[in-house]
């Protein structure tokens, strides 16, 4: 079976700067497993998954834009410190802000005596990623998964919708 919307993906993958630097990897835990065509993945991978099937081993690079974007200055930002006040603030640390926008994530970058430097871009913004991927199972997903966006183990997907 061909991966198209709407089939149930079980894969290995490491993902990799460009430079060799390992962000993330399945191969010594529990493959990936996932919904083709519910966004689930950052679009390149999921429309280089596209047509493959089981069996099928690649290598990709995907380019910023389709992955998780180009990075943008205006989402670092300079806010008073007494708006944390009473936090242990620590570089690095993320949370929940509310903007204008709605709710994003954004990290701590720096510190000051009287300000915070936050960063609301993803932390792989602006990064080329190459992906090393094995399939290892493709089927057909059920109307439930399909109503719910996601796969479900043999005992159903664990909770309530």
């Amino acid at each position: 079976m061909l991966i198209s919307e709407n089939t149930v993906v079980t894969m290995h993958f490491t993902v990799s700067t460009t430079d060799g630097t390992q962000i993330d990897t399945s191969k010594e835990s529990e493959p990936m497993v996932f919904l083709q065509g519910s966004q689930y993945l950052i679009k390149g991978l999921e429309d280089a998954l596209e047509g493959r099937q089981q069996g099928d081993k690649f290598e990709l690079e995907i380019a910023p834009e389709l992955a998780y974007g180009e990075r943008q200055d205006t989402l670092v930002q300079m806010v008073p410190k007494s708006m944390f006040d009473g936090m242990d603030l620590e570089v690095g640390m993320t949370f929940r802000a509310t903007t204008d926008e709605g709710e994003q994530s954004v990290m701590i970058i720096d510190e000051t005596d009287d300000e915070v430097v936050v960063d609301g871009n993803h932390p792989l913004s602006g990064v080329h990623l190459k992906f090393d991927v094995e399939i290892l199972d493709v089927r057909a997903a059920t109307e439930e998964e399909i109503a719910h966006g996601h796969p479900h183990g043999a005992g159903g997907c664990g909770h309530t919708h």
